[in-house]
C-alpha cells in the first residue's frame, strides 16, 4: 500500500507535535498541514498515481523555515517599481544590499573568493549558465565553440545548450573524449560541477587546454560537503535553491573574475529578461540575512534558540538521511552505492563524509534501473540524460520527511 496524501500530512503533524516543544512551531506546522489538505495537495507533494516523484525539488528545508517567524519578506506596494534595483551599481539590475549579503555569506562560510570579483544575477543558475556560454563563445571562430563536461554531467547542460540552437557554440558532451580528439589550440567551454550532480564527486577540469571553464558550485555548501578551501575560479555559478531550498524564488548569481566577461553576461541577462525581479532580490536578502543571523546569537533575550543554526541543521538532517539510506540498501543486493571519503570542514569544524543531494544508484544487473524503480512506484531520472548507461539512476535526497520515509521503504523492498 502507498501512503495517501492525508496519511503524509498526518505523519507531518505527528512529527511536529512530538518533536517540538514550542507551541508557535507546532502551530505553524499544523497550519501548513491544513493548507495542504484544503489546497491542490498532490502536485505540491509530487505524489502521482501512488508514485514517489524525485525531481530534486529541495523541500527538505521547508520544516526549518516553518520555525523561523523572523524571516518573512515584506515588500511595500511602492517598493521595486523602477526597472533598476540600484542606480549606483555598475549592473543596474543588482540590488546593492543583495550583493553585500552574497559577499558576506561566502566570507562567513569560506567557500568562495569574492574580493575584487563581479556579481552577476540571474533567474536561477540556469540563466547564468546560458549567459556564460554567450560571454565565452569565441566570436572569431569559423565554427561553433564546443561545450563539454565530464560524465556523468548535469542533465540540463545538454538540453539547455541544444535548446539555444546557437551558431556560436554547440554541445559536444564527454570532456574526456573531446580531450583525446581536440587540437592543441582548439577553443572550448568546459563545465565543471563540484560537488557533481548527479554523483556528488568533487570534480576538476578534464581538458586543461586553451579553453574556458565554468564552475557550477551550487552544492558547495556545508550541509552537503566539507568546505576545505575557498573556491577561486574565473566563473563560479551559485543558486539560492540549493542553499536555503527556495527554488521557486529563482535567484542565482555568478562570481566573475574578468570585467569584460561579467559585462557580457549582464548584457545577456538584460536582453533576455531585463534583469532579475526585485521581489526575488528582496527575498534573497531576507533569506541570506536570516541564515547568517542564525549564527550570530544562539541566545536571544535570554532564551535558548529552539533550532540549530541553518547549515548545522541541514548537515545533521542530510547525514541522518544518508545513514538511513545506507542501512536500507544494506538489505538489498540489487544496487551499488557510491562511497564518499571524510574531509575536515573548516566551517563546521569537524570531519564528515559528503551528504550529496542525490542518490546515484547503479543496478548490479544489466537492466534499465529507471524502469525498475518506476515499476516499484519510484519516479527517478535515468542515467542516459547524464551521459551514462541505463544501469544508473538518480534519486533525490531532498524531499519532505514523509516522502523520504516512503522512498526508503520502497527501495528496501527491492531484494
Amino acid at each position: 500500500m502507498h501512503a495517501s496524501p492525508e496519511g503524509i500530512v498526518n505523519s507531518l503533524i505527528l512529527t511536529a507535535t512530538s518533536t517540538y516543544s514550542s507551541k508557535k512551531t507546532t502551530n505553524a506546522i499544523l497550519t501548513f498541514a491544513a493548507l495542504k489538505l484544503t489546497a491542490n495537495f498532490e502536485p505540491c507533494f509530487c505524489v502521482f498515481a501512488g508514485c514517489v516523484h524525485y525531481s530534486g525539488d529541495p523541500t527538505l528545508f521547508e520544516e526549518y523555515w516553518l520555525t523561523q517567524p523572523d524571516a518573512p519578506t515584506v515588500i511595500p506596494s511602492w517598493q521595486g517599481m523602477s526597472y533598476f534595483a540600484h542606480r549606483n551599481n555598475d549592473y543596474l539590475f543588482v540590488d546593492y544590499f543583495l550583493e553585500q549579503a552574497i559577499r558576506k555569506i561566502h566570507g562567513m562560510v569560506g567557500n568562495a573568493v569574492t574580493e575584487g570579483r563581479y556579481i552577476v544575477l540571474g533567474v536561477g543558475s540556469t540563466q547564468l549558465y546560458q549567459a556564460a556560454l554567450y560571454a565565452l563563445a569565441s566570436p572569431e571562430s569559423p565554427s561553433p565553440t564546443p561545450v563539454v563536461s565530464a560524465i556523468p554531467h548535469y542533465s540540463s547542460f545538454e538540453g539547455c545548450t541544444k535548446f539555444m540552437d546557437s551558431r556560436k557554440y554547440k554541445w559536444v558532451g564527454d570532456a574526456e573524449k573531446f580531450k583525446r580528439s581536440a587540437t592543441k589550440d582548439q577553443p572550448y567551454i568546459e563545465l565543471v560541477t563540484s560537488p557533481n550532480n548527479p554523483c556528488g564527486s568533487m570534480n576538476k577540469p578534464v581538458v586543461n587546454g586553451n579553453g574556458s571553464v565554468v564552475n557550477d558550485l551550487a552544492y558547495y555548501w556545508p550541509h552537503y560537503t566539507a568546505i576545505t578551501a575557498p573556491a577561486d575560479y574565473p566563473i563560479m555559478l551559485w543558486t539560492m535553491s540549493k542553499i536555503s531550498g527556495h527554488a521557486g524564488t529563482r535567484l542565482g548569481w555568478a562570481i566573475v573574475e574578468d570585467a569584460s566577461v561579467a559585462a557580457k553576461m549582464a548584457y545577456f541577462i538584460q536582453l533576455n529578461t531585463l534583469g532579475l525581479s526585485q521581489d526575488a532580490q528582496a527575498r534573497g536578502i531576507t533569506l541570506l540575512r536570516a541564515i547568517m543571523s542564525s549564527y550570530e546569537n544562539q541566545r536571544a533575550g535570554g532564551v535558548e534558540r529552539e533550532r540549530q543554526p541553518f547549515f548545522h541543521y541541514g548537515q545533521a538532517v542530510l547525514e541522518g538521511r544518508w545513514r538511513r539510506m545506507r542501512q536500507a540498501l544494506d538489505n538489498t543486493s540489487r544496487f551499488d552505492l557510491p562511497e564518499y571519503e571524510s574531509s575536515f570542514c573548516s566551517f563546521l569544524g569537524k570531519n564528515f563524509r559528503a551528504n550529496p543531494a542525490f542518490l546515484w544508484l547503479k543496478c548490479k544487473a544489466e537492466e534499465d534501473c529507471q524502469q525498475l524503480l518506476k515499476e516499484n512506484k519510484i519516479i527517478a531520472r535515468g542515467g542516459a540524460v547524464f551521459g551514462m548507461s541505463t544501469q544508473y539512476v538518480r534519486v533525490s535526497m531532498l524531499d519532505r520527511h514523509p516522502l523520504f520515509d516512503l522512498l526508503l521503504a520502497r527501495l528496501a523492498s527491492l531484494k
